[in-house]
């Protein structure tokens, strides 16, 4: 009884020792394991930095303003002023077109220049127009009178009654009376010589009485022998004439009694300048200042119109036009800071600004980019028009800020997440980033602080990996 009372004894103590070999070993394995996937990470402590926020996008440079020349005519070019590289000013003649090959049309024009600018000059210079314009309302104001005589007064055919025909009666004596009278005085100056003031006076005064008494017998005849409806139709249309005419003399006066009409030295200018640019058609000018970059054609060619000719680039600033997608843009600001890389130009980087920013997107295949232009600073002959370059945009500037490593961050159910070392375990904490760059994120929030031990390359089942602790 004792002897198996004691053997149980035994035997239950040698399963204590093993089970607790088994213990021992299972901790010393799971310690050994955790050391070994501890020393598998990669990891880095936390400290506050500076932060500079970048926005990538690659474009092409443009110069400040290009211009490509087409002949606008055909011909034979007889000479060409500028070559490749070299400046310009604006209207400065590149190349012209020989005259024995333009149309007759363009020759002509050379003539008809010389015509119209004597035309605009004598309109700003003389007062010819003026004085013709006088002289024809007097002549239509004479006229009018005369005509007004033979029918009509006020628009109606004149009555007959026996007063009008007595006054006209006395109107023929009293100046048949005076016509004798201007006779017997100018017949006075009979041994007079004809250059003499008083005889000429003599007779001015005798030639207006006949017209006054002729003038007056019309009027007696009118009203002794009243015209017929055919003879008063005819008179009235005859008024009528004279009156339009009377009006457009008076207007034509108004117009340019003030001096030469603005409208007409508009109108002769505008035909200067349409004769000016068939002219010009036989030759290239340069729209504005700047480089010659490219040049087509030799002398003796023969050319047609729309064949390039020149291009004109005003190099005195360059740009470079990139699209940025919605999501960055209004990041983006007129004047934040630039740095360009180009692939034609190695290991040298330039600064910009950018300068303009589109206030509306555009869509391609779904995506809406809006269009940002760079303006490149200090640049030198390296950089041309057309080369591809990769700008960075800087959207913010941090300084002494915490910041984690972009590749320690995890996207998990929508929340941005990173692991820490806690005890050696790696523990989760949920954070939310601001500003980021090409390597580093601001973070805003979350449970970190500086000197965190943060994992650079949690794997994605990290936290089941160790048996102290998973997910907190």
């Amino acid at each position: 009884m004792k002897k198996s009372r004691k053997t149980k004894i035994i035997t239950w103590s040698i399963v204590a020792v093993v089970v607790l070999a088994i213990v021992a070993l299972v901790v010393i394995n799971n310690i050994n394991a955790q050391k070994q996937l501890t020393a598998n990470l990669q990891t880095q402590v936390l400290e506050k930095s500076d932060l500079t926020a970048i926005v990538g996008a690659t474009g092409s440079v443009r110069a400040n303003q290009s211009a490509t020349l087409t002949w606008q005519t055909n011909g034979r070019i007889e000479q060409i002023s500028a070559k490749i590289g070299e400046k310009v000013s604006a209207e400065q003649e590149l190349a012209n077109l020989a005259e024995s090959s333009l149309s007759q049309s363009i020759i002509l024009a050379q003539s008809d220049l010389v015509t119209a600018k004597r035309d605009l000059e004598n309109l700003l210079d003389s007062d010819k127009a003026r004085s013709q314009a006088e002289l024809d309302l007097a002549n239509a104001k004479q006229n009018y009178d005369k005509v007004r005589w033979y029918a009509v007064y006020q628009g109606k055919p004149r009555e007959t009654d026996q007063d009008v025909i007595d006054a006209a009666k006395a109107r023929v004596t009293i100046d048949e009376d005076a016509v004798e009278k201007a006779q017997r005085d100018y017949n006075g100056f009979a041994e007079t010589p004809d250059d003499d003031v008083l005889k000429a006076q003599s007779l001015k005064k005798l030639a207006q009485a006949k017209q006054e008494l002729q003038d007056a017998k019309l009027a007696l005849e009118h009203y002794i022998n009243p015209p017929n409806n055919k003879e008063v139709n005819i008179s009235l249309g005859e008024i009528a004439v004279a009156k339009a005419q009377l009006d457009d003399a008076q207007r034509e006066y108004d117009r340019l009694k003030e001096g030469t009409d603005p409208e007409d030295i508009a109108a002769a200018k505008a035909r200067v300048a349409a004769i000016e640019a068939t002219i010009n058609m036989a030759k290239i000018t340069a729209p504005f200042a700047g480089t010659i970059t490219d040049s087509t054609g030799k002398v003796g060619d023969l050319v047609n119109s729309n064949t390039e000719a020149f291009r004109v680039d005003d190099l005195s600033k360059m740009f470079v036009d990139v699209d940025i997608p919605e999501v960055d843009i209004n990041r983006i600001k007129v004047g934040q800071d630039v740095t360009l890389t180009f692939d034609a130009i190695p290991n040298t980087e330039y600064q910009g600004r950018v300068s303009e920013v589109a206030r509306i997107g555009t869509s391609d295949s779904g995506a809406v980019n809006f269009k940002v232009t760079i303006e490149v600073l200090k640049y030198d002959q390296q950089v041309m028009p057309g080369m591809t370059a990769a700008v960075n945009i800087v959207v913010s500037d941090l300084k002494d800020v915490l910041a984690v490593p972009n590749r320690a961050v995890r996207l998990q159910n929508g929340q941005r997440i990173v692991y820490i070392l806690k005890n050696g375990v790696p523990t989760k904490v949920e954070i939310e980033i601001g500003s980021s760059s090409d390597t580093l994120s601001e973070v805003v929030s979350g449970d970190l602080k500086p000197g965190d031990t943060i994992i650079l390359n949690p794997a994605a089942d990290i936290s089941s990996m160790f048996m102290a602790g998973g997910p907190h």
